[in-house]
């Protein structure tokens, strides 16, 4: 026989609102938002039996209605619905899947969120490809508009946290440390467009500086007087022009080093942010090589030598302030190597000489010319010669180049091996003094440490 069985006592079904029966308090629609938002309310308090057994993930999927069973009587216990059955398996969570997800859920993407809005201030987690950035560069990347000053003053003060310690400005970063930013007052920068001709001329000026480039890495013929980044009142420089050589993925060419901006010569720029990163371990590791030529006032009595000290900055905030030779333990003393050899020299007056420097700091190599007595001719901080007069011939300007570098490439790792030839005013001042650049250069065979 077809169809539902007759009523039975009171385990049957009756229409609500018969007489003998409790009528039911009606709910509303079942899809309503009010129903979503008690739900949702539900899963994130902290009464577990409460919850959804869908936990977290629900907040993510559209809000489904509750299904309303009623329990079968206890003499007669009816099985679930055909329907609900496959539902409830697929939406019970299985035993594979009970660790919870990878990341943060949504509950602590909010929580977080909400405290930034109300402190300002910011967690930032360090990418693999920026690992190994100096604390000050990274900051400088992740906030452009942030004058460096303002870098400095936070590292200084103790307001830059990295993994919940204090860092200084020439820390290394490792992959996945969290570094906690404090509220940062920053302008907004306009959006100005970019003059096409302009862009283009600043890309064919550098390309007609580039000693070597493939896929990876390119390196530049930096010209005498060009600063290798901004600073005050500096408005062209290196890092600002290699804008214009932005790839069509949005890859922008990096610096990975610097020179001052009269030092002429052999300037290294990474195309990709991992390549930056493989280079810039590279100099830290000092697998790079590196002989600079310099001219350089007098004759030193020891033909090749080895000049070891330690330097400090006269103004630890300036970034271009002259160094001193201060002793071991001494407020912000740094251990500075370089090796050198006359290469040739003119009578008593001016020599030649290959320097070949281990560490690398701040005017390192004018620092130390400058301490073993032979500053280098036409530099304005170190050069303290009394009686001293320019040659007729010479320009007044400073007579450094980097003139070789010598480097793992970033992805084969073989030796990419790179010379720069005399920037006019050095060439002028080598042909004047009979000098021949293609002389060999025993800097070479001098030691690596």
């Amino acid at each position: 026989m077809k169809g539902r069985p007759p009523h039975r006592g009171s385990g049957g079904k009756r229409p609500p609102g018969k007489p003998g029966f409790a009528s039911r308090p009606g709910t509303g629609p079942r899809t309503s938002a009010l129903d979503a938002a008690k739900r949702a309310a539900r899963n994130r308090g902290e009464d577990a039996g409460e919850r959804s057994p869908w936990g977290e993930a629900e907040d993510a999927l559209p809000p489904r209605p509750p299904r309303a069973r009623k329990p079968a009587p206890a003499q007669e216990q009816a099985p679930p619905p055909r329907r609900a059955a496959p539902k409830a398996a697929a939406k019970a969570p299985s035993p594979d899947k009970a660790a919870p997800p990878a990341g943060p859920t949504r509950r602590e993407q909010r929580a977080a969120a909400s405290a930034t809005l109300a402190s300002g201030v910011q967690t930032l987690t360090v990418a693999p490809d920026e690992a190994g950035m100096r604390i000050d560069r990274f900051l400088s990347v992740r906030f452009p508009q942030l004058p460096f000053t303002r870098v400095q003053s936070l590292v200084r003060k103790g307001e830059l946290r990295v993994d919940g310690k204090r860092a200084k400005a020439a820390d290394r970063l490792e992959p996945g440390s969290a570094v906690r930013v404090p509220p940062l007052k920053l302008d907004p920068q306009a959006e100005r467009p970019r003059s096409p001709t302009k862009a283009a001329n600043d890309a064919e000026f550098l390309r007609s500086l580039i000693l070597y480039e493939d896929a990876e890495m390119m390196i530049l013929n930096k010209p005498f007087g060009l600063a290798v980044q901004g600073g005050s009142g500096t408005v062209r420089h290196v890092d600002g022009l290699l804008e214009a050589l932005t790839a069509p993925d949005g890859q922008r060419p990096r610096l990975v080093h610097r020179l001052d901006k009269d030092t002429a010569g052999c300037l290294i720029v990474a195309k990709t942010r991992l390549a930056a990163a493989t280079l810039a371990k590279s100099f830290r590791s000092r697998a790079a090589r590196k002989i600079y030529w310099a001219l350089v006032a007098g004759v030193p009595r020891t033909r090749q030598g080895r000049v070891s000290t330690y330097l400090a900055k006269d103004e630890p905030t300036d970034a271009d302030a002259r160094m001193r030779v201060v002793k071991h333990g001494d407020d912000g003393a740094s251990h500075a190597l370089t090796y050198y050899a006359t290469v040739d020299q003119a009578a008593q007056k001016l020599a030649w000489l290959s320097l070949k420097p281990v560490t690398g700091r701040t005017h390192q190599l004018r620092a130390h010319a400058a301490h073993i007595g032979h500053p280098i001719v036409g530099d304005p901080k170190y050069f303290e010669v009394e009686n001293w007069e320019l040659p007729g011939g010479i320009q007044n300007r400073l007579h450094l180049l980097a003139r070789r570098i010598v480097i793992p490439h970033p992805r084969t790792g073989q030796p990419v091996d790179v010379s720069a030839p005399l920037p006019p005013h050095m060439a002028q001042s080598w042909n004047l003094l009979g000098f021949d650049a293609a002389r060999y250069d025993p800097i070479v065979e001098a030691p690596e440490a």
